[in-house]
């Protein structure tokens, strides 16, 4: 957080020299007058569009991060139920369960969590492990109707599991796409540019408003890198669910 500002500050202050040092090389004229309202025309095109372009992106890395929350809220439920689904399971087979569920949710959050932190794609030892547990899953011949029953609404869960984990490892390969990322900088860049347009006589009043324009759109780039990597950063997605239910 502490860089976050001062990067903005720096961008600030980078955009308040600037201001300074235009009006002191190339002052306006006493008898030139500001050409306010074709600046302000072009600066109003150029801001609308640049806010589609902030706003598509703010959208895109919001909606990866949302799905990626619902998908390890969901994950973590299926292997919550089949951890409590496994009580109604012959004797052996619960025990297999149990110890197959809490070995996943151990990998997750020591393994792939750090690694997803790190930006790296999940492993395939955690499909490894779900292939071990749907195989040790199938209804021995003894078993009761009732433990027949939980026995199928295990392999639901599981399937349902699997579907969130899928969708998890979706999430942890999404990022902004690199044409939006262009159009952030460049868009930017030009929309601080023709903040220059403006014949504002007053230096303190200028640098007021190129220094508020940058310092507000360095903070929202960065509000977005921030959230470009939906497990990583200040506002990464955390194993918390996991972690709830199991206690690891």
């Amino acid at each position: 957080m502490t860089e976050t500002f001062a990067i903005v500050l720096g961008c600030a202050l980078l955009a308040a020299a600037v201001v300074l040092v235009k009006n002191r090389l190339w002052p306006l004229g006493a008898d030139e007058e500001p050409r306010e309202d074709v600046a302000e025309y072009i600066s109003m095109m150029v801001g609308v569009l640049y806010a589609l372009v902030l706003g598509l992106s703010m959208v895109s890395v919001w909606d990866t991060r949302s799905g990626a929350e619902e998908h390890v809220q969901a994950e973590a439920s299926a292997a919550h139920q089949i951890r409590m689904l496994s009580e109604g399971l012959p004797p052996a087979q619960a025990e297999h369960t149990r110890q197959g569920i809490e070995a996943y949710v151990r990998h997750v959050t020591k393994a792939e969590w750090p690694a997803m932190e790190e930006g790296s794609f999940p492993a395939q030892e955690g499909w490894v492990l779900l292939d071990r547990l749907r195989a040790e899953g199938q209804v021995p011949a003894g078993a009761t109707a009732a433990q027949q029953i939980t026995a199928q609404e295990s392999l639901a869960q599981l399937s349902a599991l699997g579907e969130a984990r899928r969708g998890r490892e979706t999430d942890a390969g999404e990022s902004l796409s690199p044409v939006l990322w262009f159009g952030l900088i460049v868009g930017g860049l030009l929309t601080v540019t023709f903040m220059f347009m403006f014949g504002v006589k007053r230096n303190l009043t200028h640098v007021v408003m190129v220094m508020g324009l940058t310092a507000l759109i360095t903070f929202t780039v960065l509000l977005i890198h921030q959230m470009n990597t939906p497990f990583s950063g200040l506002f990464a997605v955390d194993d918390g669910p996991f972690t709830r239910y199991f206690g690891t």
